[in-house]
């Protein structure tokens, strides 16, 4: 195992982003799944430059991005962004795309379970024939009910992955795991040699350790199934905006230039732009809590 990070939670140049997390032990990088915002050759570049690799993407299900979508234009628009996600990462080597079925945020659904089941079904499994011919390999991920209604538990991923075929995987997040499962060590077990990825951020959603997660138990069990890939960094640092903060200086006050629409998916997971220290300090303590437990 190695340890990873998403980018997507604070918007700053990818080389700053290198910089600091190759001083914490960080080996590789799982980046936004906004394709139109990397170069590729500039970002190839830079991961040589600071010794980092890409191990993939993660798709941004947000806006009108959905598999399951009653219009059927809607979900074409979909799939091929999905491929542009598992292109650009297959350019630059690349080896996952975590799959977001669902609109995050969606929480009503437009169809019957019938009709929208075969939707993602038919749009996962045209996204995950792209995958093949491109060398990555495809993992579902579920999220907890407050961000989507479709895919919550880790059955339900694996039930999307053997629909669409046995080479297809999940990705499992600890955060998202302490909401909906009963046991987050068995649904560990239960993705077996399925688990193609496994995100970090504590039950609070602050970096590993900040919380009461078990982390020792978790790498553990992660050991006991032979996984073997990344624990990609994803805490989305909640806002606390009363008098009881514990991090008043989390937020950035200063003007920022982010997409629109990355700042309201970081809005609406509850937090928001983030400073330099306060984002350096949850990279940092992550490292810190995880490291030791996988070398």
């Amino acid at each position: 195992m190695h340890l990873s990070t998403h980018n997507w939670m604070r918007a700053e140049p990818l080389a700053v982003t290198l910089k600091r997390i190759k001083k914490y032990g960080y080996e590789s990088i799982e980046i936004s799944g906004e394709p139109a915002q990397y170069d590729i050759k500039d970002t190839r570049a830079l991961l040589k430059e600071h010794g980092i690799r890409c191990w993939g993407a993660v798709t941004l299900t947000l806006g009108e991005r959905n598999l399951a979508a009653k219009d059927e234009s809607q979900r074409a628009k979909s799939v091929d962004y999905v491929k542009s996600v598992i292109t650009m990462v297959s350019e630059l080597e690349g080896e996952i795309v975590t799959l977001v079925p669902a609109t995050v945020g969606k929480l009503i659904p437009d169809a019957t379970e019938e009709e929208e089941w075969t939707w993602v079904v038919d749009a996962t499994k045209e996204c995950f024939a792209h995958a093949q011919k491109k060398g990555v390999r495809l993992a579902v991920e579920p999220l907890n009910r407050f961000e989507t209604y479709l895919f919550n538990r880790a059955a339900q991923a694996l039930a999307l992955a053997d629909a669409v075929s046995p080479e297809c995987g999940v990705c499992l997040d600890a955060f998202h795991l302490n909401i909906e499962e009963e046991d987050i060590y068995d649904a560990i077990r239960l993705a077996g040699n399925r688990l193609l990825d496994f995100h970090v951020a504590d039950n609070n959603r602050f970096a590993a350790g900040l919380g009461h997660l078990d982390w020792p138990k978790i790498v553990a069990t992660l050991k006991e199934i032979g996984y073997d890939g990344a624990l990609t960094n994803e805490f989305v640092a909640p806002v606390d905006r009363t008098p009881a903060a514990k991090y008043p200086d989390m937020v950035e006050r200063t003007p920022v230039d982010i997409p629109p629409e990355q700042l309201k998916f970081i809005q609406d997971h509850g937090s928001s732009l983030l400073t330099e220290k306060f984002y350096d300090d949850q990279m940092r303590i992550t490292a810190e809590t995880i490291l030791p437990l996988i070398k």
